[in-house]
C-alpha cells in the first residue's frame, strides 16, 4: 500500500442537504429532507423496517427510518489556511480537561476501580490469534496467551472491572481481569468485531459486523436481550451525544453513519448517506480496490469508508475518520447534518482525545503519520511521521497524557510516541496483524467501550 507521507492538509467546507442556516448548501434538485433542531428527521421509508428482533419476540410497532443524502454539495476551500508544523508538540497535553465532555477523563483522574488495575497494554493480534501485553514502564512484553479467532479489540467494561477481547471470527468474548492481566473462560457471542456501552451502564452494544446488526446484550453476563438490524455493511464503530440520547455508528463499507435512538435501543432513525458528498484528496475507489485490504469489499457505488467515531469535547458535533477519503468528516450532534470535512492524511482511521481534551490524535494509516486537530477538530495544526512503512492504526493515550500508543496493523509492532514531541519513542515486535490496542488504566467515571473510550 502507497504509505507516503500526506500533503499538507487544508480544511474545506462541504455542502451538505439537512444543514441549518448559515450552513453549506446541496442543490435543490438532491437535497434530503430537513434535519430538525432537536432530534433525527423520521420519514416513511420504502425499504424493510430497520426493527430490534428481541429474544422473545414480542409485537413490536413498525418505525420508520430517514435517509439524508448530500448529492453534489459545493466544495469551498478557506482563503487562509495556516501552515502545519512537522512536530511542534501538543502543549500541556498532560493537564486536564476544565469542562466538557472529557472533564472527568483528565490526567491522572482514576477511578478507584481503575487504581486496582495493573498499568498494562493489551494488544489483539488478529492473525496471530494472540494477545501480547506490555509493561508501559519498561516498554518490554511481559506475557502473551492464545485468544480466539481474529481478535479484533480489547475493550474496558463500562464499570472498568473486565477488559474484553472481542474474537470476532470464533464469536466470543474472552475476558481479562485487570488486577491481575490474566485471561479468563470465552463467553459465546455472535460476531463481536466491536463493543461498546450505553452511558448508564444498563446495556452492551455488540457490534455484529458480519451479520449486519447490533446486538443489544446485557453489559455482565452478555445474554443476548435483542438485535438492531441494520441498513448497511461494516457496522463497527460508535460514540454516543453528550446526553446520551442518541448513537452515531459507522458503516464502512457501505459508506453511510447511522443515528440511533438510546430510548428503547429498538430502531435506526436516520442514515446519513456520505457517498454523495464531493471532498478533496480521496483516493479512487478503482484504485484502492487494487491495493487490496478491506476497501475491496465497498459496496457498489460506495466512496467513502468511515471509521472511528469521536465526540467534541464541547459536545457540539462528532468527527469521523474516513481512510479512503483520507481525512474526518465533521457532523453536528444535534441535527446529525454533515457540515465539515477536513483532509488529514491517507488512510484516516483512529481518533484520540488528548488528556486535556485540547487536540486530537487521528492516525493515518496508510500515510504512516498522525494528525494533530484542535480541540474541534476543524484544523490539523501538526503532523508527526512515523518511520516509512509504518501503519499506525487503533490504541489510546496513557493515563498521564504523555504517551501515544498505536498498533502498527501491517507492521507486527506497536508505537509509542511522545505527545510534547511528535516522537518515537519506541516501536515494541508483536503478533501479527495488532488491531484495538488498549492502554490501561484510564481515567474516567465510566467506559462507553472500544479501546478506552472515557468519560
Amino acid at each position: 500500500m502507497n504509505r507516503g507521507l500526506p500533503l499538507l492538509a487544508a480544511m474545506v467546507v462541504i455542502g451538505a442537504a439537512a444543514c441549518g442556516p448559515g450552513g453549506p448548501t446541496a442543490s435543490p434538485a438532491s437535497a434530503g429532507p430537513a434535519a430538525p433542531s432537536t432530534a433525527p428527521s423520521v420519514t416513511t421509508s420504502a425499504t424493510s423496517p430497520m426493527v430490534a428482533t428481541p429474544v422473545t419476540s414480542p409485537s413490536t410497532s413498525t418505525p420508520t427510518t430517514s435517509t439524508t443524502s448530500a448529492a453534489s454539495p459545493s466544495v469551498a476551500t478557506p482563503a487562509t489556511s495556516p501552515p502545519v508544523a512537522t512536530s511542534p508538540g501538543t502543549p500541556d497535553a498532560t493537564a486536564s480537561a476544565s469542562a466538557g465532555v472529557y472533564a472527568g477523563a483528565g490526567a491522572g483522574d482514576l477511578s478507584p476501580v481503575a487504581r486496582q488495575a495493573l498499568p498494562r497494554v493489551y494488544v489483539p493480534n488478529t492473525i496471530s490469534n494472540t494477545v501480547d501485553v506490555i509493561d508501559p514502564a519498561t516498554l518490554k512484553v511481559l506475557d502473551s496467551y492464545p485468544v480466539g479467532r481474529e481478535p479484533q479489540h480489547v475493550v474496558p467494561s463500562w464499570d472498568m472491572k473486565t477488559l474484553w477481547v472481542n474474537d470476532d471470527q470464533s464469536n466470543d468474548l474472552v475476558p481479562i481481569d485487570p488486577r491481575t492481566g490474566k485471561r479468563g473462560k470465552a463467553v459465546a457471542v455472535a460476531d463481536p468485531y466491536n463493543l461498546y456501552f450505553t452511558p448508564d451502564g444498563a446495556h452492551a452494544l455488540v457490534m455484529a459486523e458480519r451479520l449486519q446488526r447490533i446486538d443489544v446484550r446485557d453489559p455482565h453476563t452478555m445474554a443476548l436481550q435483542r438485535s438492531i438490524p441494520v441498513p448497511c455493511r461494516g457496522v463497527n464503530h460508535a460514540d454516543f451525544t453528550a446526553d446520551g440520547a442518541f448513537l452515531l455508528a459507522s458503516c464502512e463499507y457501505s459508506g453511510t453513519l447511522l443515528v440511533i435512538p438510546v430510548a428503547g435501543l429498538t430502531r435506526v432513525s436516520k442514515v446519513i448517506d456520505l457517498n454523495a458528498v464531493t471532498t478533496p484528496g480521496a483516493t479512487p475507489v478503482k484504485e484502492a480496490k487494487a491495493m487490496g485490504g478491506p476497501s475491496t469489499l465497498l459496496d457498489p457505488g460506495a466512496s467513502a469508508m468511515p471509521q472511528d467515531v469521536r465526540l467534541v469535547n464541547d459536545g457540539s458535533h462528532f468527527v469521523v475518520a474516513d481512510m479512503l477519503r483520507n481525512g474526518v468528516w465533521v457532523i453536528d450532534a444535534t441535527t446529525f447534518a454533515v457540515t465539515r470535512f477536513l483532509p488529514t492524511g491517507k488512510g484516516a482511521h483512529g481518533i484520540y482525545p488528548s488528556r486535556n481534551a485540547d487536540r486530537l490524535y487521528v492516525s493515518d494509516r496508510d500515510a504512516g503519520s498522525i494528525s494533530v486537530l484542535d480541540a474541534g477538530g476543524t484544523k490539523v495544526v501538526a503532523k508527526w511521521p512515523l518511520a516509512p512503512g509504518s501503519s499506525p492504526d487503533m490504541g489510546g493515550v496513557s493515563v498521564d497524557g504523555s504517551r501515544l500508543w498505536l498498533s502498527g496493523r501491517y507492521d507486527s509492532e506497536v508505537y509509542v510516541i511522545d505527545t510534547h514531541s511528535g516522537r518515537t519513542l519506541k516501536t515494541i515486535p508483536v503478533g501479527k496483524g495488532p488491531h484495538g490496542l488498549a492502554v490501561w488504566p484510564q481515567p474516567g467515571s465510566y467506559s462507553l467501550g472500544h479501546t478506552g473510550n472515557m468519560r
